[in-house]
């Protein structure tokens, strides 16, 4: 099996809004996704654009795909590579989809000079967790991660 790792394109906005549905019903929150093919398109392909994306083939067939951004370590005066989302369809892991786009994110991270890449799991999604393990990854128990959104957000910027 050959796995290839790519930048995505515009004519991927439906294979990426497929495996965000996938990704949100392996979450138990199939019904949160609010996306649509027509704000990928303009979200991550169009002319501000603040993320990027990934999709992996296997036999050029798209079986995943990830999204990630830049931030800025004020500590260390570098930039940071953030994973948002990676997701692998279930019945293609275990190929090895899932490390080589870790990898490619990686050297990316490397190429771009930044000194950290991060992501986030959920607690009770041990099976990603043994897997980041594995190649190295530590986490970081200390930090919690607060978020205003919807109403919240809303009435707070509006005070």
């Amino acid at each position: 099996m050959t796995i290839e790792i790519r930048a995505a394109v515009k004519s991927d906005a439906a294979d990426i809004l497929h495996f965000i549905n996938e990704l949100a019903v392996y979450e138990k929150e199939p019904d949160a996704v609010l996306n649509t093919v027509f704000d990928i398109e303009n979200k991550l392909f169009g002319d501000d654009v603040h993320a990027h994306a990934l999709i992996c083939e296997e036999q050029g067939e798209a079986i995943g795909f990830a999204v990630y951004f830049f931030n800025y370590s004020t500590w260390l005066g570098k930039y940071g590579l953030y994973l948002e989302d990676l997701y692998i369809s279930q019945n293609k892991r275990g190929h090895g989809a899932g490390k080589a786009i870790m990898k490619y994110l990686a050297r990316l991270a490397i190429e771009k000079d930044c000194g950290r890449f991060e992501w986030v799991v959920l607690d009770w999604n041990q099976p990603a967790i043994d897997f980041y393990h594995s190649i190295g990854a530590k986490q970081q128990n200390e930090w919690i991660i607060n978020r205003l959104s919807g109403d919240e957000l809303l009435a707070f910027a509006s005070e």
